[in-house]
């Protein structure tokens, strides 16, 4: 994968955290329709690309701490899973305003990566089994695409089964 410079990337705060890491990369846009149903559904159609290789980046109140998940846009958050691989007891959505204040990014564009304050972050173990994913590169209608094992070491996340995916 090529790395892209900052004036490529868009500059956001995700980009410049790879970029400063060394981490290849890749920046995928494609045109954001406001009037989408789901962020990771349009950046999977628009990507072309399985939606089990798109991860949405979702930020949940654990036993009162807030927590990222990292699920594929294919399925959703298992909140029960997600506070037992956290370590707590319960797991709620949390407070959208709260996830955007303290990740520096807006929903629908919310990146595990290079965000305001660091949070405990967990990633479905589903990403693992792919050569390369896509992440939000923190604003709609931008996705970074990198190995599964570089967005887990950035983020020092843990990686477990948190993702519920629909039989098909």
């Amino acid at each position: 994968m090529a790395r892209k410079s900052k004036a490529k990337a868009g500059g956001t705060p995700a980009t410049v955290a790879l970029e400063q890491d060394g981490a290849a990369f890749t920046v995928h846009a494609y045109a954001h329709d406001p009037a989408a149903a789901s962020y990771g559904g349009e950046a999977a159609e628009a990507l072309g690309t399985a939606p089990e290789r798109v991860f949405k980046t979702l930020v949940a109140d654990v036993d009162g701490a807030l927590t990222v998940a990292v699920v594929p846009v294919a399925g959703s958050l298992d909140l029960k899973a997600l506070a037992s691989a956290a370590g707590g007891k319960r797991a709620a959505m949390a407070d959208p305003a709260a996830a955007e204040r303290t990740t520096g990014y807006v929903l629908g564009g919310i990146s595990p990566l290079g965000q305001r304050k660091r949070l405990p972050t967990v990633v479905d173990v589903s990403a693992l089994t792919h050569s390369t994913v896509f992440v939000s590169a923190g604003k709609r209608g931008l996705e970074v695409e990198l190995a599964p094992q570089d967005l887990v070491r950035l983020t020092s996340a843990d990686t477990a089964p948190i993702a519920r995916i629909a039989a098909v």
